[in-house]
């Protein structure tokens, strides 16, 4: 399993360039555009417009899928399963058993599933243009949060591509101990668990460790100065109005299409 998958794409993209406050806050807006409303019209919308900003991260559509292929099966569960039972309106277009699928069960698993998609890509985004020192500076710098927070934010996200590390380790010793992906379906599911419980038990010792270190080294205390200073850039202006011109796209599309369905009404 390749341990970059939540690392920089490429340290010249334009995303890597702005800062993180202006990209969390587009991801923000769009976010509340998609969850005003369960209508697959603004859902097909921002993602659209998201899979055309790609090039701004220097990946490819194979790169992007080979990151977030687990999102793409959930995405396509949950369209199948609110499909299924959903509210059964409009005409039947399939009836097969307790399989009963109508126009209006579909739409409302088409719109789930892009939602979905829709609402994790932003954050994917992030966290492959955004080193998380950035993002830690900025949280400090320009939100204000306190510094236990942003520093305990920042050791996580150091910590993911440990855990992914330490996942392989663990795999590999369990076959030199003979505990493989061999036998029955039964025994495959056995042996994730326990690499699973592995895997949580090294984490939290990992993070243990980590949260007694910064604490006897003062992380969190008292006044600090800072080695990178945050600063906002003109780019930063262009991504948060790329933000509020996708939520308010979405929004008047669906409007337009008499799709919207404001999730309060």
């Amino acid at each position: 399993m390749s341990t970059d998958y939540l690392t920089p794409v490429l340290t010249g993209t334009t995303l890597m360039r702005a800062n993180p406050v202006s990209k969390l806050f587009a991801a923000v807006v769009i976010t509340l555009a998609l969850m005003a409303s369960i209508d697959w019209v603004s859902a097909a919308v921002v993602l659209a417009c998201e899979l055309a900003l790609m090039p701004l991260l220097g990946i490819s559509v194979r790169g992007l899928v080979r990151r977030i292929w687990p999102l793409l099966i959930a995405a396509g569960v949950g369209a199948y399963g609110t499909a299924l039972l959903a509210e059964k309106t409009g005409a039947v277009l399939l009836d097969i058993g307790p399989f009963l699928f109508t126009e209006g069960s579909v739409a409302a698993g088409i719109a789930v599933g892009l939602r979905g998609l829709a609402l994790a890509l932003p954050g994917i985004f992030i966290l492959l243009s955004t080193d998380p020192t950035d993002l830690a500076d900025a949280l400090a710098q320009k939100l204000h949060l306190p510094h236990r927070f942003v520093l305990g934010g920042l050791a996580s996200l150091r910590l993911v591509g440990l855990l992914v590390e330490q996942w392989e380790m663990l795999g590999l010793a369990r076959h030199a101990r003979g505990i493989g992906s061999d036998g029955s379906p039964v025994a495959r599911a056995r042996n994730l668990l326990g690499q699973s419980f592995g895997l949580i038990v090294q984490a939290i010792r990992r993070a243990t460790r980590l949260a007694t270190a910064m604490e006897a080294r003062g992380f969190g205390s008292g006044s600090r100065t800072w080695a990178r200073e945050s600063t906002f850039l003109p780019l930063d202006a262009v991504v948060a109005a790329v933000g509020l011109l996708v939520a308010a796209g979405a929004v008047t599309a669906a409007v337009l299409a008499g799709t919207w369905n404001f999730i309060l009404s």
